[in-house]
């Protein structure tokens, strides 16, 4: 039996960049990106794809794939785990605890065109 690398597996997917962050989609995929301004149950389009793997062929963009997209199902819109920001100056009597939690949207992938 021959080994495979992770990039020769025979499982199509690609690299996209949403809010300044890139993901490892595949067809199926849920993935929970940045909040995006559409409404739930609306198609979304990825046009920024850096990198296509189909069946072990690798195609790399400069900096993106041409002609490319990945389209995927807004799902839902949710708000992700509370972070917190804990401030303290030592012998001043001064903290402060500041709480943050991002905004997210929720993206079923369908299909990936290139």
């Amino acid at each position: 039996m021959k080994s495979q690398s992770f990039f020769e597996s025979g499982l199509m997917y690609a690299v996209i960049e949403s809010g300044s962050k890139q993901y490892r989609v595949s067809a199926g995929d849920t993935v929970q990106v940045e909040l995006l301004p559409i409404e739930v149950g609306k198609t979304v389009t990825f046009e920024r794809v850096l990198l296509i793997n189909n069946e072990g062929k690798l195609t790399t963009g400069a900096p993106t794939v041409p002609q490319a997209t990945v389209e995927g199902d807004l799902v839902e819109h949710i708000r992700g785990e509370k972070k917190v920001a804990f401030k303290m100056k030592r012998r001043k009597g001064y903290h402060k605890k500041i709480g943050h939690r991002q905004e997210l949207s929720v993206v079923r992938i369908k299909e990936i065109k290139g």
